[in-house]
């Protein structure tokens, strides 16, 4: 294949200007691979991450937080019995799974609730509460 602005006898320019994106295809498969999805919401008072963990048993999943990061971990295991199967294609991904979140300032880090059903996991951060913002004059002084 001949890249738009490149001859068919150049054989560098062929390869070099692919290499980026499919490496970036790559990566991406990579991540999605190993990262769960998520969501994540607000109300007044708490955050809210929906983690998806579809075949994943509560006991293989632990969530902890460090200097206001929120880290989800766990193993998804293999779990299929090969007897009389002949498998044509397997899709089903198996293995270790990380997925980290920032928490925002006002988040209550040491109060932090998770629970586990249908494959979904629930983190509830709650809010330090409304800051206090009030009016202040500055001084402006002679420079």
């Amino acid at each position: 294949m001949v890249e738009k602005g490149h001859t068919a006898g150049d054989v560098t320019s062929g390869f070099w200007p692919r290499l980026p994106s499919e490496i970036q295809s790559i990566a991406r498969r990579v991540a999605n691979y190993f990262a769960p999805e998520a969501d994540a919401s607000a109300t007044r008072d708490t955050y809210e991450i929906n983690v998806e963990l579809p075949g994943v048993a509560q006991e293989d999943i632990q969530v902890s937080v460090h200097e206001n990061v929120l880290m989800v971990k766990g193993e998804k295991k293999y779990q299929r019995q090969e007897k009389g199967k002949t498998y044509f294609f397997s899709e089903r991904a198996y293995g270790a799974f990380q997925r980290s979140f920032r928490l925002p300032p006002d988040s209550l880090g040491d109060q932090i609730q998770a629970s586990f059903k249908d494959g979904v996991l629930t983190i509830l951060v709650p809010k330090s509460g409304p800051q206090e913002r009030t009016a202040q004059k500055i001084e402006v002084r002679r420079g």
